[in-house]
């Protein structure tokens, strides 16, 4: 037991070989510095907080300086802390008897009880800022001066500011409470003496063994398997979530934690190295290999728990991206060519848990097998699956025992293939096989038969969960060695919710899900379109290796089209199939970057697309894979909006390769488009229809469906007739997720600011535009709004706020710089995600205007500030295409000088670009969101 604290430094230094701590002061002797005589409980409370200060203070010091690794820390931290407590203990004795006689002053009438640590204070290990758990346990019940002890201990201990779990149970009470609760159970299962009665913590040691034979360690794996479960589903049931939970987490410390307890309940062993070697508990359980793993993964953990402590001043336990970017560099990781120090640490700590997670599935069924017996192995049923050496056990698949996966690899290919087929689930002995055999995979590389196989396990039914097991084995990084650079690559940014491989596999489940015909309503387009497609094989490879060369610097589609031709080949696609997915991921971006950053009523737009796809054939691919791909993001990156934009676009570029409509003269169109709108509009006077077609522009008549010229005909007539110097209109698109806000006014210079301006103030985030001048010299402009969740802005309160914001903000009434300050700023943890601004200036992507796209820094009103400065710079806005990606905006404005033409004038390109960075930067560093 420790005292002084000697024995702490000597653990560090023999771990660390770095020079032991100053011993701690004897606590115990300045608390009771005579027999029977302890010093009043003020002065007692003041050494403790100094005591406990040097501890925190010494582990923190030493940790922090690189002479401690986290999980060393964590036991020095332990260990410090059990000194503490036992000179507590002493002194609450010494309070409790006064006499001196201490533990003699408890008889047979008050039982002696002992101070016991559980949790992960029982098991030797503790944060800066954890609970400290403890067990006041006897032989009976405590009598009048034992609750005394214990009041008297745990007031100390919380004035000393410590947290405290706490429980006072008899031998019986806790064996009677453990049977009916497994969360006691794993409690009193880390329980370790710390001060008190030796004999009684003894007699509890050897009665909860028994009683644990007894139970049988079928209940408790059971209990353990179903909590994780939830615990997974709360905290995420992905390793490679972008904002990682470091304890509950899947991969994370509680899942190696989980082993540990299911090794201690089922063979009473302390340390996962006692299961190496034949003649360990269980026979063999783990390799010396797989026990170090375990180990690395444990420490580096505990590391980066001890890193989000000292950095947040609590018990964090969340890695948010503020949070990154601080623990990455105090672990010491740069930037490393092409990959800031950040990604290289998240990647470090995604391969850790995905390793948890391996590590898990390769113990587990192992101690379920040494402990409960081998399952009835039986051969299977059907003739064709036992000659190839697969068997059944507890109606699940796995190999036969005589089956060497080593002669035959491709067994592990055609296991889950036969899984698939049989509608069967793989044995957990089976995904241990799968995970020790993986590194055979790359003797499969250029097998056709194993090419084969691997091709129909991609296109084949719910294709995305079996690549999902392939990934999580580690088979397919050692059958696909340029798929191991993206396991575990994360980008610092807050658009993508996934790791890059964990993103890709679930674009291919969006894929089984369009076939499957599960988004039909979602995305009508391509839940048709994916059932004509003549290359489907193609595009299930084009979406596997879409981001493949991600992480690598340089263009990842350019890079990953080389890449495809290299890999393809050994797929066993022909050259065609080869071509096709190489140009497929090449322009995997062009559908979503053409929909929502170019106006896609701009004729070039449509032509320019077309030229690129050249086919119908292509598109389709196209369009499917970009719905994939998007809708694999994250949950928030999908809504009815960009599904309109994509539809809209793909409809257009078909109609120009079928050679139908192949852009026709822009009179022509503008002549079609006022026929359909005067249709919708055969109850108004003819006068009136007449004064409507008379007021829009072309660019007007070929923006807008005949419904809405027909809407915009009524607000017009209605304002025109009452003298309505402002109006404004809202409509709710539910199944585009929108509001569309149309606003009609007089024009003028900064129009478009000051209204964005004002949705911004009112909490709206502009996703998309149209603006207009009438030949009347008024302004039809019409903006489509998403509130902060990313649906329509809907609410009947916010809706009339923002039509009276609009009207005060034109009016002069509102101060807009002021106000926007004022919008609520974005949470902490994302300000750390910075995105550089870029502009870039386009005078070829249209015949008739410059096109201007901006990145950089999502913030309220970062559209009004961007708006005012193209106003200022004497420029007219045709359009706006709004786009965000997390934190990031890409904003596109189609703009002409005041004669109506390009801005081809170098001097004038240049101070506009000045002028837009500008605006791109916010005003002393401020930013929120928008």
């Amino acid at each position: 037991m420790i005292h002084s604290g000697d024995m702490p430094d000597a653990l560090v230094s023999s771990l660390t070989g770095a020079r032991p701590m100053r011993p701690l002061p004897d606590l115990a002797q300045d608390l009771i510095p005579r027999p029977g005589e302890p010093v009043p409980r003020d002065i007692a409370l003041a050494l403790l907080r100094r005591q406990l200060g040097r501890i925190q203070s010494r582990v923190q010091e030493a940790f922090e300086a690189h002479a401690l690794s986290g999980l060393t820390a964590a036991r020095a931290l332990a260990e410090l802390t059990d000194g503490l407590i036992h000179a507590i203990h002493a002194y609450t004795l010494a309070q409790v008897a006064p006499d001196g006689s201490g533990e003699r002053a408890f008889t047979a009438a008050e039982p002696p009880f002992v101070l016991a640590a559980t949790g992960g204070y029982g098991r030797g290990v503790l944060g800066p800022f954890s609970d400290i758990d403890l067990l006041f346990l006897s032989d009976s019940p405590l009598g009048p001066r034992g609750r005394r002890a214990v009041e008297f201990m745990l007031y100390l201990l919380w004035d000393l500011g410590l947290k405290v779990g706490h429980a006072t149970r008899s031998i019986r009470e806790c064996l009677v409470d453990a049977r009916a609760d497994a969360t006691i159970q794993t409690a009193l299962l880390d329980s370790r003496f710390i001060a008190g009665e030796r004999a009684v913590f003894d007699r509890f040691d050897a009665a909860f063994s028994l009683a644990r034979q007894e139970w049988g360690v079928g209940q408790f794996l059971t209990s353990k398997r179903a909590e994780r479960t939830a615990r997974h589903k709360r905290y995420g049931d992905s390793p490679y979530l972008v904002e990682p939970h470091i304890k509950e987490g899947r991969g994370g410390l509680r899942d190696i934690q989980t082993m540990y307890w299911l090794a201690r309940y089922a063979f009473g062993v302390q340390r996962m190295p006692e299961l190496v070697g034949e003649d360990s508990p269980g026979g063999g359980l783990l390799t010396a290999r797989e026990a170090r793993a375990i180990r690395r993964a444990w420490d580096f953990l505990w590391t980066v728990r001890f890193h989000l402590h000292y950095v947040t001043g609590r018990a964090e336990e969340r890695l948010t991206f503020d949070l990154q970017p601080v623990v990455g560099a105090r672990m010491g990781y740069t930037r490393h060519g092409k990959q800031d120090g950040v990604e290289r640490f998240m990647k470090h700590l995604f391969l850790t848990a995905r390793d948890v997670v391996r590590l898990s599935r390769l113990l587990e069924p192992a101690i379920e097998r040494a402990a409960l017996g081998s399952p009835a192995v039986t051969k299977a049923q059907d003739p064709a699956l036992a000659t190839i050496g697969i068997a059944m056990a507890d109606g699940k698949l796995l190999f036969a025992p005589d089956k060497d996966i080593a002669a035959d690899p491709a067994v592990m290919l055609r296991l889950l293939r036969a899984a698939r087929d049989r509608g069967l689930e793989l044995h957990p002995l089976a995904q241990r096989a799968l995970i020790r055999s993986a590194p055979r995979a790359q003797s499969l590389r250029d097998d056709p038969a194993a090419a084969a196989l691997f091709l129909d396990l991609l296109t084949g039914k719910e294709s995305h969960r079996w690549v999902r097991v392939l990934n999580e084995v580690g088979f397919l990084s050692r059958y696909i060695p340029d798929w191991a650079r993206i396991v575990g690559l994360m980008q610092f940014d807050t658009y993508h919710v996934f790791t890059v491989e964990e993103h890709t596999i679930e674009a291919i489940g969006v894929l089984n899900q369009l076939e499957q015909q599960e988004l039909e309503e979602a995305v009508p387009v391509a839940s048709e379109l994916v059932g004509q497609l003549q290359s489907r094989r193609a595009l299930y490879v084009a979406t596997l290796l879409h981001d493949i060369a991600k992480g690598r610097g340089g263009d990842h589609s350019e890079l990953g089209a080389e890449l495809a031709h290299e890999i393809c080949p050994r797929l066993g696609l022909s050259q065609e199939e080869t071509e096709t997915v190489s140009w497929l991921v090449l322009n995997h971006l062009l559908v979503s970057q053409t929909a929502f950053k170019r106006d896609i009523d701009d004729p070039k737009t449509i032509l320019d697309i077309a030229e690129v796809v050249q086919s119908p054939e292509r598109l389709r691919l196209l369009l499917v894979l970009t719905v994939a791909d998007m809708r694999a993001v994250g949950p928030k990156v999908w809504n009815g909006w960009k599904a309109t934009l994509l539809r809209e676009l793909y409809w257009r570029v078909a109609e120009v390769l079928a050679g139908g409509l192949s852009v026709p003269e822009r009179d022509v169109r503008v002549a079609r488009a006022k026929q359909a709108a005067a249709a919708m509009m055969e109850e108004l006077p003819k006068e009136a229809v007449e004064n409507f077609l008379a007021l829009g522009y072309p660019g007007y008549w070929l923006s807008f469906d005949p419904e809405t010229h027909a809407r915009h005909a009524g607000l017009i007539r209605e304002a025109e007739a009452t003298g309505a110097p402002l109006t404004v209109s809202t409509r709710v698109l539910e199944a585009r997720a929108v509001t569309e806000v149309t606003v009609y006014v007089t024009d003028h210079p900064g129009l478009f600011s000051r209204i964005a301006g004002a949705l911004a103030v009112a909490g709206a985030s502009i996703v998309d535009a149209r603006i207009h001048t009438m030949t009347n010299g008024r302004a039809l402009d019409t903006f489509w709004v998403q509130d902060a969740q990313g649906g329509a802005f809907d609410s009947p309160h916010k809706l009339a706020r923002l039509s009276v914001l609009i009207e005060q903000a034109l009016s002069g009434r509102l101060n807009l710089e002021q106000e926007i300050r004022k919008v609520r700023r974005e949470p902490a943890r994302l300000r750390a995600v910075q995105v550089p601004g870029r502009v870039v200036i386009d005078n070829h992507a249209s015949n008739t205007h410059t096109v201007i796209e901006m990145n950089g820094r999502d913030r309220p009103g970062l559209l009004h500030d961007m708006t005012a400065a193209i106003s200022e710079q004497g420029l007219q806005i045709a359009s706006a295409h709004i786009t965000t990606y997390g934190v990031r905006a890409v904003d596109v404005f189609y703009v002409k000088d005041v004669f109506g033409l390009k801005v081809e004038n170098e001097r004038k390109l240049t101070s506009l670009r000045a002028a837009l960075l500008s605006a791109l930067t916010p005003a002393n560093g401020e930013a929120g969101a928008a």
